[in-house]
């Protein structure tokens, strides 16, 4: 007789919540999405996908549905702020470009195809649910309207506010200040095309991330919408009230800020007609991310400075991995071969998961460390280093002194098979088990 399938309850319906529910229903569990927003609308705009994440989505069959809504991004290319020197350009490779490219999408879109093949799938998102309490003996979750819902396993993808965290440590665990700030905003071709500006033009036709790097700043500029739109992300020291998160920008504030940047960067700011200014929060990447058959993923238990552009990538990964290794706990019970508990089994994707997440951790604090050096010595090395890259493996024991140009650590970051590990990781730990 088979087992009955697991109930799983996603707290969440961000990138990370969806990603766990799709592949969660695609290991055969019966899933249910608590979403506390009234309806689905994403915060942000262009979000990157890096190999890593679009490996699996081939897998689960969504890459070509993702690529209809977004670019392919050729290379990410690192420019001087002043005069818009080219520093470094690095690809991700051509058999990584063939296989599971670099995608760049607009959040908007990105939520919208993963929660309709979330519901094609058969989960239940249910809106106005807000998890107020969690009981972890009988793994069930209280609304704040008062309702009960329990499962076999809970997954916490709330995010970096996350209430389940906060139950996990058992006291209240806000995220706290980065000390930088980020003014967001896209804008379309047409508007970049009516300033009439051929170094911009040229730029538009280009499928590529570009960043300027320069003191206390950065500025990220790639295509969205199958290159219709542009996004722009400026980080600058935080300056917002402590109790401010977000905040309608002040256009001519922001262009003062980069005043003497490119001129090319500087022309591009011209094409705003609004711009959001949000406060970069964070918090530490908890010691323990499970707790009886419950489990966090994404920002709610590893949130990462977004230098790296791989946090929403991680929440994918996390998503993936737990879904997969349930799914195989599931067969097992299924073929009357139990090896692990569901304690255990959540446990598992932590040990899968982890030092990836902390060695992605650290990796986004160098970059914020390269993005942002001061005008002087050590950032004439750096430039000097940038540009003589070589993209070659190096010999055992050595490294590149930036991690934006090691080769090795680049390779094992966005050439990553999550699943893949899941897998290898069930069947050893089975193996020893038998």
């Amino acid at each position: 007789m088979m087992a009955p399938s697991i109930n799983a309850i996603i707290v969440g319906a961000g990138i990370g919540g969806l990603a766990c529910a799709i592949a969660a229903r695609r290991q055969g569990l019966n899933v249910t999405v608590l979403e506390r927003a009234e309806k689905l609308t994403p915060v942000g705009a262009g979000i990157q996908i890096p190999p890593n994440a679009a490996r699996i989505w081939a897998q689960y069959g969504l890459l070509d549905q993702l690529k209809e809504y977004s670019v392919v991004s050729k290379a990410t290319v690192l420019r001087a702020w002043k005069d818009g020197e080219l520093l470094c350009s690095r690809s991700v490779g051509e058999a990584l470009n063939s296989d599971w490219p670099w995608l760049v999408i607009h959040r908007a879109d990105y939520q919208r195809i993963l929660a309709a093949e979330a519901s094609r799938l058969g989960v239940d998102i249910k809106l106005r649910a807000e998890v107020q309490d969690i009981d972890f003996e009988t793994t069930t979750v209280t609304l704040r309207n008062g309702e009960f819902i329990s499962g076999d396993v809970i997954i916490g993808a709330d995010g970096l506010w996350s209430t389940l965290r906060s139950r996990i440590l058992g006291h209240d665990s806000p995220p706290r200040e980065t000390g930088d700030l980020a003014y967001r905003g896209t804008f379309s071709l047409s508007a970049l095309q009516a300033l009439k500006d051929p170094a911009v033009d040229e730029l538009c036709k280009q499928n590529i991330v570009t960043m300027w790097i320069g003191p206390e700043s950065h500025a990220v500029l790639y295509p969205v919408r199958c290159g219709n739109e542009f996004n722009l992300v400026m980080t600058r020291p935080d300056d917002l009230p402590s109790d401010v998160k977000t905040e309608v920008g002040n256009l001519e504030q922001m262009k003062a800020l980069f005043e003497g940047w490119d001129p090319v960067l500087t022309k591009v700011l011209t094409a705003f007609s609004s711009v959001l200014k949000w406060k970069m929060l964070h918090h530490d990447e908890l010691s323990s991310w499970t707790r009886n058959n419950v489990a966090l993923l994404g920002d709610a238990c590893h949130p990462s400075l977004p230098y790296q552009a791989q946090g929403a990538a991680m929440a994918v990964e996390d998503g993936a991995i737990v879904a997969t290794l349930l799914g195989l706990y599931q067969q097992s019970h299924s073929e009357s071969l139990p090896t692990l508990t569901l304690p255990e089994t959540l446990k598992l994707y932590e040990s899968v998961q982890k030092a990836r997440t902390t060695t992605l951790h650290l990796g986004s604090i160098s970059n914020q460390h390269l993005y942002h050096l001061d005008d002087g010595p050590e950032q004439e090395e750096r430039d000097r280093i940038l540009k003589a890259a070589d993209w070659k493996d190096k010999p055992d024991g050595e490294s590149e002194p930036f991690i934006w140009i090691d080769v090795g650590y680049q390779k094992a970051v966005v050439g990553r098979d999550a699943i893949g590990d899941a897998k290898k990781k069930w069947y050893e730990v089975a193996k020893q088990r038998t």
